[in-house]
């Protein structure tokens, strides 16, 4: 099993520049922080810039992966967005996962006056989207003349990626999908796989609702022609039912079940002062403490 956190983008730099190298130094694998331009229930907060962030956390530490918790669609084309994360990779030494999903329906879906999408529209964008970054961020494919593309969601002319990739292909994809068509998707591109589980769904209902998803994506890579396992899964553990740092023997009943059911990978939140996420740091070090021994 390996660990992740988010670190909400939140904090001046100082206290987020804090929160990176502690989560390097207490041992986890990977950490992340959401691709939004404001967020639910915090949208009246403090809410920085996803990318300068990541590219900040990578210039402050050295081994530990950093990734988006997930790029949304919602207000970013690809062209400018593949520059970006190239040169994020390259700034990080080669330790950067693009995580993407389709886009959420709350803020970020309508600040630049889109108008609302139905889940078939939001799919075919995301699909888009991801093929053409895919292509973007192959470097080799945009020799002389660049990367033109012209699609219903999305417009490339003669795109040109300079620079060297320091992942080769390209760095990996981490998809978030629960429908059939996103999790074909994830079966066509994805390293790995996210979830968080069936939305609205509690209790055991919820860790159903993540045993069939996997299931599914078992399907899914069959039907690709894929071993299911060269896919790595990863669960978000917390919900707004239940926060997994809100004490070590939460944290150690959410790994267990998602262990059992076949995850590679798991995720918490760093925790918050109050509200949504709130806990103790002394659990958060408790549990990294526990996992460096393990």
């Amino acid at each position: 099993m390996r660990y992740g956190i988010v670190i909400l983008p939140q904090d001046p730099w100082p206290e987020s520049r804090r929160k990176w190298v502690l989560a390097e130094e207490l041992g986890f694998d990977h950490a992340w922080t959401y691709d939004h331009l404001s967020w639910r229930s915090l949208a009246d907060e403090p809410w920085c810039a996803t990318i300068p962030l990541l590219t900040a956390a990578a210039t402050a530490t050295t081994r530990i992966r950093l990734g988006t918790f997930v790029a949304s669609p919602n207000f970013r084309h690809p062209v400018p967005l593949a520059k970006d994360l190239a040169t994020l990779d390259d700034i990080s030494g080669g330790r950067f996962t693009f995580g993407v999903g389709s886009g959420g329906t709350g803020f970020d879906a309508f600040v630049l006056g889109q108008e609302q999408l139905t889940a078939r529209q939001r799919h075919e964008r995301f699909a888009e989207f991801v093929e053409m970054l895919d292509e973007l961020l192959r470097f080799e494919s945009a020799g002389s003349g660049g990367i033109s593309a012209s699609g219903d969601w999305y417009t490339a002319h003669e795109a040109r990626m300079v620079g060297a990739p320091a992942q080769v292909p390209r760095m990996p994809f981490m998809l978030a999908a629960n429908g059939p068509k996103g999790l074909a998707l994830v079966a066509r591109f994805g390293q790995s796989w996210v979830t968080t589980g069936a939305e609205g769904a509690t209790g055991e209902d919820w860790w159903r609702s993540v045993a069939e998803l996997s299931h599914r994506l078992d399907d899914a890579a069959e039907a690709a022609g894929r071993d299911p396992l060269s896919i790595d899964r990863v669960l978000s553990l917390d919900n707004p039912e239940v926060y997994s740092l809100s004490s070590v023997a939460a944290f150690d009943d959410r790994v267990g079940r998602a262990a059992e059911l076949g995850f590679t990978d798991v995720i918490s939140h760093w925790p918050r002062r109050d509200g949504l996420y709130a806990g103790s740091e002394e659990v958060l070090e408790e549990v990294a403490a526990r996992i460096r021994s393990a």
